[in-house]
């Protein structure tokens, strides 16, 4: 983060922000009309966008919370805003939000919040990575205050280092990095993420 003390998150943010049934509803409505999310459309992220609410459905479905995470959640003595900064066309945070929201649901102190990356500029700016306003980028806030607590994001563990890796490499093609990265997600089976919140959880108590 930069040195900046600006608190660009507000109450009129939190207000605006969509519940992540409300995120998914925006998402399959843009897609009746041909559209996703953001200023820039084209057919192929549209297509995409579509895979990516498979991948959501999925993992809808499919995700189970460890009982260790259980438990640290449960432990969790305050209430929570985790705000999540996203786009639908995104492929790392369709792996990802429903994993964050099984984690929501699993807590009464945690109220999950989704906002758009290129409607809030802003705040994304004050959480980047490596420079670059990567998302998903999940910022967690005292609810009463909205004093920032922490935040994680865009990928779980030491993925991001290895995503990297494959797409800096001249002998994958886009196609095959974006093969790589979603075929990493599936063997994960979301493990990864919810031993980063597991440690998080912990940390962010103290804060």
């Amino acid at each position: 983060m930069p040195d900046s003390k600006v608190q660009p998150i507000s109450e009129n943010t939190i207000a605006q922000a969509m519940s992540y049934s409300a995120y998914r509803k925006m998402i399959n409505d843009l897609l009746e009309e041909g559209k996703t999310t953001g200023p820039k459309q084209s057919n192929g992220m549209t297509e995409y966008t579509q895979k990516n609410v498979e991948r959501m459905n999925r993992l809808d479905q499919q995700t189970a919370l460890n009982s260790s995470l259980k438990e640290k959640l449960d432990a969790i003595e305050e209430p929570w805003i985790w705000l999540v900064l996203t786009e639908g066309w995104c492929g790392d945070a369709a792996q990802n939000i429903p994993v964050l929201n099984k984690m929501a649901e699993a807590s009464s102190q945690i109220d999950l919040k989704m906002i758009l990356r290129d409607e809030h500029h802003a705040i994304i700016d004050e959480y980047l990575t490596n420079g670059g306003r990567s998302i998903p980028k999940l910022v967690c806030l005292h609810a009463d205050t909205l004093e920032g607590i922490g935040s994680w994001g865009p990928r779980p563990g030491d993925f991001q280092q290895k995503a990297m890796a494959w797409k800096d490499d001249p002998d994958l093609s886009k196609k095959q990095w974006d093969e790589k990265l979603h075929q990493w997600y599936r063997d994960d089976s979301s493990q990864t993420i919810q031993d980063d919140f597991e440690q998080l959880i912990e940390e962010w108590r103290k804060v």
